[in-house]
């Protein structure tokens, strides 16, 4: 275990050179950085307020998040571009722990979550995410798109239910038995929304759409007000303590504090709790793993540079364990965020901070505004998010593309995810994927009876990997062509790889054969030759010989 990369980690002065001064930091790079900022922190605070609303917690929470993992993941964490904060991934594992550990709760499972994280980049797995094919990453992305897409629809429509069921099939039957309970105020303000959010990006103007739009929802609101409609808002939903005793509507004014998170009101702190929110913390670091490298290879591509991924854990680690601290909940890099970085001219992570900053202003001073957004305006900006995240032009080329193995992979990641959970989802389909990919290659490995072959002696070149799926019923094939045969010679120049269940296989086949036949192997690969010598299977008189090339075991077999 390498120490000195938690070290590199945490040192956040060597982090900030070595990404914002590989060239110099001129006045234009410090402009760039502040024009991003601001672009993306405009981005963020609708979406900050609305993830955190989503996840079961009051909005001011998930500003928290922005402001605080945003600065420390950007000076720690591995990637140049990466913007940080409350993503809608996380959205269908933290709703049901906030609703059944409450905040605090749900601010120790991410300050475990942050601690696997940097675990897990000291142990340098942040090339681990290589290994999860694209089938059962488009499958649970697109599951969480669908679950986070249902559940705004109580908030888009107004709907009064007064209990939502956990299970996807029970949230899908409350909705529809709500359906009579719609809101017509509420339903007007998030088709307004959702159709500038639609419409915004055709316009091609420099703006984010997320402000205009959620302007014109609040426009809306307020026409319907004086038209005697009521809509519900974030201040008549969310309410908080006043330091006289009294309480308050909507976001509090007020800067993050310091707080412990076990020793909240809501929270029970014994075992039991601990060991329940463990495997929870896992799973979040595990999302949290993979959504922020697979946003640091979208920006290494966009910006032809290279992150470092096992750096890039330890920031989302510290991140995470810091900002529980001061009220926020789970953070990671945020692809579409990130994106609007770059495309907004970001040059270092500065940009990152100055987006924290944006959104620190605004919570201070546009705490009274924030209170009079809509609850359907940010219903309509996470159902955006969602079909962002569902990605459904890549699912509809894997349909009409890939082979049927991996379309069965991405359907039933998808559809696990949507019934169970990602967990669930993930690991099945990584097991399942391994496995039809284990099929695929030991198909192709193949016997070929060479031209070499005489009436005594069988030549045959065996061509692909030698390993337990496939060389067992390799040399049972082989066995069977032995019959009348006195020599057997193998030629292995394109077997690439032999494993302990190919030595076994290949152990059984030398005993099986007969006494007075022989069996000669040529032209051993490195990998092949290296188990071999490993496993000390050396040459038997009359029974197993090794050569260098197939001319001379077949020079060897026609002297005898």
């Amino acid at each position: 275990m390498k120490w000195s990369n938690l070290a590199g980690g945490i040192q956040i002065g060597s982090a900030i050179k070595s990404a914002c001064f590989t060239e110099p930091y001129t006045h234009s790079r410090l402009f760039k950085d502040l024009i991003a900022g601001i672009t993306v922190g405009i981005i963020a605070i609708p979406l900050a307020m609305a993830l955190a609303i989503a996840s079961g917690v009051a909005p001011q929470h998930g500003l928290y998040t922005a402001i605080i993992a945003g600065v420390v993941i950007a000076l720690t964490g591995g990637s140049r571009f990466s913007i940080s904060g409350p993503t809608a991934a996380f959205v269908v594992i933290l709703y049901p722990v906030s609703l059944q550990y409450g905040l605090s709760g749900l601010l120790v499972a991410t300050l475990l979550s942050g601690i696997f994280l940097v675990l897990m980049g000291v142990i340098r797995l942040g090339r681990l995410i290589e290994y999860i094919p694209l089938p059962v990453v488009l499958g649970f992305t697109s599951g969480i798109a669908i679950t986070i897409a249902t559940m705004q629809i109580k908030d888009f429509f107004g709907l009064t239910i007064e209990h939502m069921p956990e299970s996807y099939t029970g949230k899908v039957s409350a909705i529809f038995a709500a359906l009579g309970t719609t809101h017509i105020a509420d339903l007007l303000v998030g088709i307004a929304t959702l159709t500038t959010l639609i419409i915004w990006p055709k316009l091609r103007m420099r703006l984010p759409g997320h402000l205009p739009a959620v302007l014109i929802g609040i426009i809306i609101m307020l026409i319907l007000q004086q038209c005697g409609f009521s809509v519900e808002t974030i201040g008549s939903r969310f309410s908080y303590q006043l330091p006289d005793g009294s309480t308050g509507h909507g976001i509090p004014a007020v800067l993050p504090e310091f707080m412990m998170p076990w020793q909240l009101a809501d929270f029970n702190w014994d075992w039991a709790t601990l060991s329940a929110l463990m495997p929870i913390a896992l799973t979040m670091a595990m999302l949290c793993a993979i959504e922020s490298l697979l946003c640091a290879v979208v920006l290494d591509e966009m910006t032809h540079t290279k992150h470092n991924s096992n750096t890039e854990l330890i920031g989302q680690g510290l991140g995470n364990i810091i900002v529980p601290f001061f009220g926020g909940i789970s953070a990671t890099a945020a692809i579409a965020r990130s994106a609007a970085n770059v495309k907004a001219g970001a040059t270092s992570p500065l940009s990152a901070c100055f987006h924290a900053l944006v959104v620190l202003l605004a919570l201070v001073s546009l705490a009274p505004i924030l209170s009079f957004l809509p609850l359907s305006a940010m219903a309509a900006i996470l159902l955006i998010v969602a079909w962002n995240m569902s990605e459904i032009k890549r699912v509809i080329y894997i349909l009409k593309r890939a082979p049927n193995d991996d379309i069965i992979i991405m359907l039933l990641c998808m559809s696990l995810t949507v019934l169970f959970d990602m967990v669930i989802a993930i690991t099945f389909g990584i097991v399942l994927a391994s496995l039809l990919f284990m099929r695929r290659i030991s198909h192709m490995t193949k016997l070929v009876e060479l031209p070499q072959s005489t009436r005594q002696t069988l030549v045959v070149r065996i061509s692909g990997p030698l390993f337990f799926a496939a060389a067992e019923k390799i040399f049972l094939a082989l066995y069977h062509r032995t019959n009348g045969y006195k020599h057997i010679v193998l030629q292995w120049d394109a077997v690439p790889i032999l494993d302990a269940g190919g030595l076994n296989a290949l152990n059984h086949y030398i005993e099986a054969l007969p006494s007075d036949v022989d069996l000669s192997i040529a032209e051993l690969q490195f990998q092949p030759l290296k188990t071999i010598a490993r496993a000390k299977l050396a040459p038997i008189s009359g029974k197993l010989m090794f050569y260098s090339t197939l001319d001379e075991a077949l020079v060897d077999k026609l002297n005898e």
